[in-house]
């Protein structure tokens, strides 16, 4: 597949959730993953400390078996208050996309099987077992999100479309037996990968930047 050579810019304002337009039927090349996953590993990482793992999932089999509890998941999000309906209730303007959101996240929990692949990034260690200071959760994370991100522009780049989901976490210890990830490893997402249906995508309305600057003040 060749690059799409969008600029720095368009590359930051135009990788969106990809649901809907992810091409079941094309199969997604390993190499290209780990091309992305190559630029992956360049993200910022505290103290240097690159404690990072993907699991990437093609076999059918496990892919179902992630599915069916992604699934079960969803519903009870979707029966919940945070379902994206449920957001931006003080902007009416936001509530035609809302609907949008979760008419789209709900196809992708009813097909997330058919994905050619699934990426799910791990950072060794559990911060749920003990009292973990807000600064050192804050840096675990930090230290893990950006080179998922990095995955996303990079594989974006390329005509293939990601999203961001955590709803599998409601059975990490599941699907961690599914993978055979170490008990001592924490999941952090899972994004499906596919060829998006075609490769034109426009920044997303957002609220102004007006309501969530603070210069010197909250």
């Amino acid at each position: 597949m060749p690059k799409l050579n969008l600029s720095a810019d368009q590359v930051l304002t135009t990788t969106r959730a990809v649901r809907k337009r992810l091409d079941f039927e094309r199969p997604v090349e390993m190499e290209i993953i780990k091309e992305c996953l190559e630029i992956a590993l360049q993200a910022p990482s505290g103290s240097n400390a690159q404690g990072w793992h993907f699991v990437v999932v093609t076999n059918s089999t496990k892919k179902q078996q992630i599915a069916e509890l992604y699934q079960q998941s969803f519903a009870e999000y979707e029966a919940g208050p945070y379902q994206p309906t449920q957001l931006h209730t003080d902007s009416p303007e936001m509530q035609s996309t809302q609907v949008k959101v979760l008419d789209s996240a709900r196809y992708l929990a009813t097909n997330l099987a058919r994905a050619p692949a699934l990426l799910i990034p791990c950072f060794a260690g559990r911060l749920d077992q003990h009292d973990t200071p807000h600064h050192l959760v804050a840096g675990t994370y930090g230290s893990t999100l950006p080179a998922v991100w990095s995955f996303m522009l990079a594989a974006r780049e390329r005509g293939i479309g990601t999203c961001w989901t955590t709803l599998h976490l409601s059975f990490e210890r599941e699907i961690a037996r599914i993978l055979g990830i170490p008990d001592d490893f924490s999941q952090v997402a899972l994004t499906p990968i596919a060829y998006t249906k075609g490769t034109e995508f426009k920044p997303a309305p957002r609220k102004s930047l007006e309501g969530a600057l603070h210069i010197d003040n909250w």
